[in-house]
């Protein structure tokens, strides 16, 4: 018997998995959705993770895809420890 987890996304979507396996990680680049802009909550977490971060906004971020954001905040979680 396997347990089921909830994962809560870049995006804001939770999604299920289990434990066994674990939940399947598609590469944002292979997201249908992944061209779409950036979304509200991305956009608001990348800007946290900025100032924990201690870093600049250096560029539009409403000017990302969700993709991008994605990796963004992917990258911003290994610097600050957050998203573990």
């Amino acid at each position: 018997m396997s347990d089921r987890t909830r994962t809560e996304t870049a995006t804001g979507t939770t999604t299920t998995g289990t434990t066994a396996a674990g939940p399947a990680a598609k590469d944002p680049d292979e997201w249908a959705t992944g061209d779409e802009p950036i979304t509200g909550p991305q956009l608001s977490y990348l800007e946290t993770l900025l100032q924990q971060a201690g870093r600049e906004r250096t560029d539009d971020l409403a000017s990302l895809s969700k993709a991008e954001a994605s990796k963004r905040i992917d990258e911003l979680q290994a610097v600050t420890g957050r998203g573990r």
